[in-house]
Formats: C-alpha cells, sequence, structure tokens
C-alpha cells in the first residue's frame, strides 16, 4: 500500500518507464506488415500492462476488495481526466474493456492499417503511431491510478499527500 506522496511519485515515474517499454513492443508490431497484427498485439499488450499498473498503485481488483467502503467511495469518487484509463482502475481487465479503450484511438488505428500497404516509410509512419497511441493510452491510466491512489491516501490518512 502506497501512503507517502514520494512512493506515489516513484510509482507513477516507474510506470511510466513500463508504459514506455511497453509503447517499443507495440511500435515493434506497428511496424511488420501484417494487417491486423498490431491491433492483436495491443490488446495483448493492454491485457498485461493496465493490470501490471493496477497493481502496483494498490489498485487491482482484488486489493480494491479488500478496502474500506470508504476508501472504495474515494477511489470511485473520481473521473478520470483524459477518460482513456479511469474505467480500468479496480476493474476486471478483459477483451472488451481493452478494446474500449482501444477504441478512444481508433482513428489511429485506421490510418496504421492503411499504412501497411506503403512500403517502408508507412512501416515507419505506423510505427510511430503505435508508439504513441500505446503511450497515450498506458500513461493515461497511469495518471487515472495515480489520481485514485491519491484519493486513498487522502481517505486513509486525512490529509493531502501534496
Amino acid at each position: 500500500m502506497i501512503t507517502t506522496i514520494q512512493e506515489l511519485n516513484q510509482t507513477r515515474d516507474d510506470c511510466y518507464a513500463l508504459v514506455q517499454k511497453r509503447a517499443r513492443l507495440s511500435a515493434t508490431a506497428s511496424a511488420i506488415p501484417v494487417v491486423g497484427l498490431d491491433i492483436a498485439a495491443d490488446v495483448g499488450i493492454l491485457l498485461q500492462l493496465v493490470p501490471e499498473i493496477n497493481e502496483r498503485f494498490g489498485l487491482s481488483k482484488q486489493q480494491v476488495a479488500e478496502y474500506s467502503p470508504a476508501v472504495k467511495e474515494a477511489i470511485a469518487g473520481g473521473h478520470g481526466k483524459s477518460g482513456a484509463g479511469m474505467s480500468m482502475v479496480g476493474a476486471e481487465i478483459t477483451k472488451t474493456l481493452i478494446t474500449y479503450a482501444l477504441r478512444k484511438i481508433a482513428a489511429r488505428a485506421v490510418k496504421k492499417q492503411v499504412l501497411k500497404f506503403v512500403p517502408f516509410l508507412g512501416w515507419a509512419v505506423n510505427a510511430v503511431i503505435g508508439f504513441r497511441a500505446m503511450k497515450f493510452v498506458g500513461n493515461s491510466h497511469v495518471d487515472d491510478c495515480y489520481d485514485a491512489a491519491k484519493r486513498v491516501i487522502e481517505s486513509q490518512y486525512g490529509y493531502s499527500p501534496t
């Protein structure tokens, strides 16, 4: 359980680094000129990434189930800045939920599929789009978890850790 702002900030920074690594994997999959491979890879990456971020912030479904009702309300009480990740805080992560998050970046996905047919330059652009899209979804979720964990600290310790 995170109890201080220093721990919270360190967890956020560690999760941003984790997102960066996974975004590179997404970029690699996006550069491969096979239609649909990048989307399947993104779903797989997010199915692992989101629960790991939740766990690091103390916000996995199992962890949240153990909190008091007041803490659960504090977690649910915020609205994500991005809207891309808040629905995944403390939730059971499913392909449906991940697909919903990916729809937030659907326009980019359409461009990526078209670019699969443009040799070399299209593949490179695809990789950049894949990297940025994964980074956006991942960092949005980190930000949402940060906000929720901050509310948990405030509700449990009766102060703002800022």
